[in-house]
């Protein structure tokens, strides 16, 4: 963050001796011979000519167009450095004459400020200087009670954090518009003669810009209350920065108010370059002073390695961005400088951000992002982003809503280029938005658990439906956005779409299977035939649903295995999982038992298992009697049910047989199993009977 300043102060200082005066305007004789010339048929035919031979040119080159582009390369190259060499000797040739010229122009300052006096002027300026810190001072006095409110401000919620940054960016445009009203606003309520109302009007701003820089320090850095700090870096870090960022602005804008003061008094272009030049060497001495003195952002004075490589990496580049304005062209400078600033201010964005919004009583941000955070961080880094665009734009002179017939490839492309990426920018942003409300809404139905409501059947759904949903609009952002920018590249994109829905009908011919697995599988969705977590079975396939895409679905078994069917090869599915599921028991007793005696049982293990926590929540209709099911050939058998939620009753039942098992040894009450009795004398008769006995006891003991 802290080379964000540097590379703002660099931006807003070194281009200013670029900027050149706007050419003179040619006389009326000229102008009248120009149109006359205009009116000649021959030359109107010629004019004519050239403007339609570039168009016919790339048809009939045919394969000498690329070596034509290299030469017309070459060409342009070997201007660009013609016309550097010019401008150098223009600035040389300039140098030697630069000293009458500002003595001839500090003559007539003085003589036009001979009325007023140059000690006037100044005595002017402190004057409503004066009434801005005054006018300020009266602000701070009446605002008392507000900013008792805003220093009591709770910083451990979120709801107390942007309260806070909202009340200090009020406080900090309060001052800033209570300065302007009382310093400028009152300059211009009285008349003043026009070149003293120019200097005056300047030096002014000039201040009002510094203090608008030292108000945004106070907000983003706060160098005296470490509490309300944006970014997160030490303090003396924030100090360091805040007393820097202010004599760097302050500096540059002295120097850019003089510069167009002295192009008032006259002076030439040339002598003026120089002059700003001179200027911008003190600022980039400036500059790299505090790039290398600044501390890091944990506060040392002493950086690492690796800190050290890319500050000398930084020096190079912001040394090579200047020398770059010997060229005489501000473009290559803007657009380098713009490039870099760019993901530095990205990053402090996310940084302060992240520190703003994060969690009460915690350091770091949420897991998951909230659409807030998202919606923060990705809409500043559009507008950054957009904004940087704009600007690269505005420095080349390209204009993003039309085509003209002078445009050449490089300035289509350049144009294609920014219209792209502001589009994908868009739709990164609607993206993230969307993407961070679908994880939130998959989180609270992942946590709302399973269960028989409304509600939890609701958060079922979801997670069964959101991650498709969110895979769905992921697609159709990507294809739209990419459709968008081809188009302001100028690619012709109705043959594509042409051409996409002549290939997905191919692929729907030829790939019938897919087609069958993806449109069975978003019936089963539409029908909520089973949702994620669910125990489900088709054909001789049963497991619990871990996931599934367009094409197939995800099963695991309970012992462990992954099944992987195509939704095409679903035959019927078998929910076991859906409201409640009732669970039957049998259990043999001897013919000797009292059976009046076992449905009180029963129904004590029933009110005991309802008051188990552990089992109560998942009963729905307890354990009872339902009477004798049938007389076995050695045992009675008695048939048990209860009701509970789907996937519990196997954990209760083995509990109620325990406790059955338990009750019935108490109070004498015996299971019946098959017994064999060998008795002698029978003979072979005796032993038909019990071999028969056997067998039929064996299918009963083999069903229990």
């Amino acid at each position: 963050m802290h080379r964000l300043l540097v590379l703002l102060a660099l931006l807003l200082g070194l281009g200013a001796p670029a900027l050149a005066q706007a050419p003179a305007q040619p006389g009326p004789d000229k102008l009248r011979s120009l149109a006359e010339l205009l009116q000649d048929p021959e030359i109107r035919g010629w004019l004519q000519a050239q403007v339609a031979a570039p168009a016919a040119v790339p048809a009939e080159a045919g394969p000498t167009a690329a070596p034509a582009m290299a030469a017309g390369m070459q060409q342009s190259m070997a201007g660009g450095i013609d016309a550097t060499r010019g401008f150098l000797r223009s600035l040389i040739a300039a140098a030697p004459t630069l000293p009458a010229e500002l003595a001839a122009a500090w003559r007539v300052l003085t003589g036009q400020l001979m009325e007023q006096g140059l000690l006037w002027t100044v005595l002017s300026l402190a004057v409503f200087v004066g009434l801005g810190f005054g006018a300020e001072k009266l602000y701070w006095w009446l605002s008392a009670s507000f900013r008792r409110r805003l220093i009591g401000t709770q910083l451990d919620t979120l709801h107390g954090r942007l309260q806070a940054v909202w009340l200090r960016s009020v406080y900090g445009l309060g001052l800033i518009f209570v300065f302007a009203l009382a310093s400028i606003g009152a300059f211009l309520l009285f008349d003043w003669p026009p070149l003293l109302q120019e200097i005056v009007l300047a030096y002014l701003l000039l201040v009002l810009i510094v203090r608008v820089t030292v108000v945004l320090g106070r907000i983003i850095l706060a160098p005296g209350a470490e509490k309300f700090r944006l970014v997160p870096m030490a303090t003396p870090t924030a100090h360091f920065w805040f007393i820097w960022s202010a004599i760097l602005v302050g500096w540059f804008f002295f120097v850019q108010f003089t510069l167009d003061v002295l192009a008032t008094l006259g002076l030439r272009l040339e002598s003026w370059y120089l002059v700003g030049l001179a200027c911008g060497v003190v600022l980039l001495g400036l500059t790299l002073t505090a790039l290398w003195r600044a501390p890091t952002f944990d506060g040392r004075d002493r950086i690492g390695h690796d800190h050290r490589i890319g500050t000398w990496l930084l020096t190079l580049y912001i040394v090579g961005v200047w020398l770059a304005l010997f060229t005489g062209s501000v473009a290559p400078f803007y657009v380098g400088v713009i490039l870099l600033l760019l993901p530095i201010a990205i990053r402090g964005t996310h940084l302060a951000v992240k520190h703003v919004l994060r969690p009460p009583g915690a350091a770091a941000a949420e897991e998951v992002p909230s659409v807030l955070a998202v919606s923060l961080e990705r809409g500043l880094r559009a507008l950054l982003v957009i904004g940087g665009a704009l600007a690269i734009a505005g420095v080349l002179r390209l204009d993003l809503s039309a085509l003209t017939m002078r445009d050449t490839l490089t300035t289509r492309l350049l144009r294609g280029a920014i219209n792209a990426a502001i589009v994908f920018l868009v739709a990164d942003f609607a993206w993230h938005l969307l993407r961070a409300w679908l994880d939130q809404r998959i989180v609270a139905a992942n946590s709302a658990g399973h269960g028989t409501g409304d509600d939890s059947r609701r958060s079922a759904r979801l997670r069964t439906l959101l991650p498709i949903l969110k895979n769905v609009l992921f697609v159709v952002l990507a294809v739209m956005a990419g459709l968008i920018a081809l188009a302001a590249l100028g690619v012709e994109i109705g043959p594509l779409v042409a051409g996409a829905g002549v290939v997905g009908l191919a692929v729907g011919f030829g790939a019938q299977t897919l087609v069958k697995d993806v449109i069975s599988g978003m019936f089963f969705l539409f029908d909520d035939a089973f949702r994620i977590g669910e125990y489900i079975e088709s054909g001789s396939i049963r497991g619990t649903v871990e996931g599934f895409s367009l094409r197939s679905l995800k099963l695991r078994h309970h012992r462990g295995a992954l099944h992987t069917i195509p939704f095409g090869a679903l035959d019927k599915i078998t929910n076991y999982s859906r409201d409640w599921v009732i669970d039957k028991m049998t259990i043999s007793v001897t013919y000797d038992t009292d059976l009046d005696k076992i449905k009180p049982i029963v129904k004590e293990i029933g009110k005991a298992l309802l008051a188990d926590p552990e089992f109560a929540p998942h009963i729905l209709e307890t354990l009872k009697m339902q009477g004798v099911e049938q007389f076995g050939d050695f045992a009675v058998q008695i048939r048990l049910k209860m009701m509970t939620k789907p996937g519990e009753q196997f954990v209760i039942r083995r509990r109620a047989m325990a406790m059955l098992k338990r009750a019935f040894d108490a109070n004498g009450i015996a299971f019946a199993f098959p017994t064999v009795t060998v008795a002698g004398g029978g003979g072979a008769a005796t032993s038909a009977v019990a071999q028969h006995a056997l067998d039929r006891a064996k299918p009963a003991e083999e069903a229990r």
